[in-house]
C-alpha cells in the first residue's frame, strides 16, 4: 500500500529479520503491507523481552497482501497479519485465511473491526490542497463535490486509480456512501469530462501530480495526517503546513488496520503477544510519525505534530460486507465511467 511514505528512504527488502537472537528462538513470520515501519529498537526490545525472532513479510499493498494470503492458505507463509483494514475484513473471513475471533486478552478498542481483528491505527482518506497554489489561482475552495464538476475547477483533481491503489478505492467508496451509487458515478463522469487525472498510485499522485511538488493539480486525494507529515519532514522548520485537508462531504473514508492470526497458525501463543504489542503504549505512539495514522487505542496520547492533523468532523462509512460484496462491481463501473 504506497500511502503515507513521507521518509526520505524504505526498505527494499520483501523480508528482514531484527533479532540478534539465539536460533533457538521462536521465529514468529509476520505478514504486513508496504506501508509498515516501527522503529528497529521498539521491534528489537519485542523480540528481547519475548524471546520470539520476527520475519516481517512485506506483502505489498493492503489487497495484493490479502491475495497473496489467500493463495497460500493450504501452506501459510505466515502467522500473523497486520494491515487489514475495514475494506478488506469480510473478503479476509469469507476467504478463511484469518481466524475467525481473538482472546479476549487482544483488547478492547473505540474503532472496532469485529472478532477476528484487533484494531491497530485509523486513518482518513480525504482531499488535500495547496494552499498556494489555490490562493494564486485566486478561486475559492469548493465547498460541496459537486463544485468540482464547474469549470472554474477543470483539472483541478488527481485520484489515485480505484482499482490499484487503496485510497483511491477508500475515496471512490466514500463517494458512493455519501452520494449513492448512480449519483457517485454520474460524479464521476462529470469529473472525467471535468479533467480530473487518474495515476496508478497515491506516491504518484501525491509526489508527481500534485503541485506542491512542481505537478499541475492543486488537490490531491491523500491523507487527513498529510499536512503533519509535510511538517515533520520540512527540510526548515514550519508553524504551519503548506497543505491542509478539504473535507467535503461524500469525501471522507475512515480505514481502520488491524492485526490477526493467520488460520492454523502453530505460533498462536507468540502471535497473540504480537497482537498485543501492536497495541501497547510505545507503538500506538511510534506509529503516529512512522506510519502517519491515528492511534486506535483509547486514550493514546497525540504526539505533537500531528496537531496539524484535524481529523475530519464527519465521514463515510459502508458495512464491511456490503463492501466484499458490491466492490469488485463498483471497481468495474468506475474503471469503465472513468478511464475507458
Amino acid at each position: 500500500m504506497n500511502r503515507r511514505l513521507f521518509t526520505l528512504a524504505s526498505t527494499a527488502l520483501a523480508t528482514f529479520t531484527f533479532s540478534t537472537l539465539t536460533h533457538a528462538a521462536t521465529e514468529l513470520r509476520v505478514m504486513v503491507h508496504s506501508s509498515f515501519a516501527l522503529p528497529k529498537p521498539l521491534l528489537a526490545q519485542f523480540e528481547a523481552q519475548n524471546g520470539i525472532k520476527l520475519a516481517i513479510i512485506k506483502g505489498g499493498d493492503a489487497g495484493e497482501m490479502l491475495n497473496k494470503l489467500i493463495l497460500t492458505r493450504a501452506k501459510p507463509v505466515a502467522d500473523v497479519v497486520y494491515g487489514i483494514d475495514n475494506t478488506l475484513q469480510a473478503k479476509a473471513l469469507a476467504a478463511g485465511v484469518i481466524e475467525p475471533a481473538l482472546p479476549q486478552t487482544a483488547g478492547s478498542t473505540d474503532a472496532q473491526l469485529g472478532d477476528a481483528l484487533a484494531a491497530v491505527d485509523y486513518g482518513f482518506v480525504t482531499l488535500n490542497y495547496d494552499k498556494a497554489a489555490v490562493a494564486k489561482t485566486g478561486t475559492p475552495l469548493p465547498k460541496t463535490l459537486s463544485d468540482l464538476t464547474q469549470p472554474a475547477y477543470k483539472g483541478w483533481l488527481v485520484v489515485p486509480n480505484a482499482a490499484t491503489s487503496s485510497p483511491g478505492y477508500a475515496f471512490l467508496l466514500a463517494t458512493i456512501a455519501g452520494m449513492g451509487e448512480e449519483k457517485a458515478f454520474a460524479w464521476w463522469a462529470q469529473m472525467r469530462a471535468n479533467g480530473i487525472k487518474v495515476v496508478k498510485g497515491w506516491s504518484e499522485a501525491y509526489y508527481t501530480e500534485f503541485s506542491l511538488n512542481k505537478g499541475s493539480h492543486p488537490l490531491v486525494v491523500s491523507y487527513a495526517t498529510s499536512p503533519a507529515a509535510e511538517v515533520f519532514y520540512a527540510k526548515t522548520k514550519l508553524t504551519e503546513s503548506p497543505t491542509a485537508s478539504l473535507n467535503l462531504a461524500g469525501g471522507v473514508f475512515r480505514q481502520v488496520e488491524g492485526v490477526a492470526l493467520i488460520k492454523g497458525t502453530a505460533n498462536k501463543a507468540a502471535g497473540l503477544k504480537f497482537v498485543d504489542f501492536m497495541r501497547s503504549g510505545p507503538v500506538q505512539q511510534a506509529l503516529q510519525t512512522e506510519m502517519w495514522m491515528y492511534p486506535a487505542v483509547p486514550k493514546t496520547a497525540l504526539v505533537p505534530v500531528m496537531r496539524h492533523a484535524v481529523e475530519p468532523p464527519a465521514f463515510e462509512s459502508l458495512a464491511p460486507q456490503i463492501i466484499a460484496d458490491q466492490g469488485p462491481k463498483w471497481v468495474a463501473r468506475w474503471t469503465q465511467v472513468v478511464l475507458k
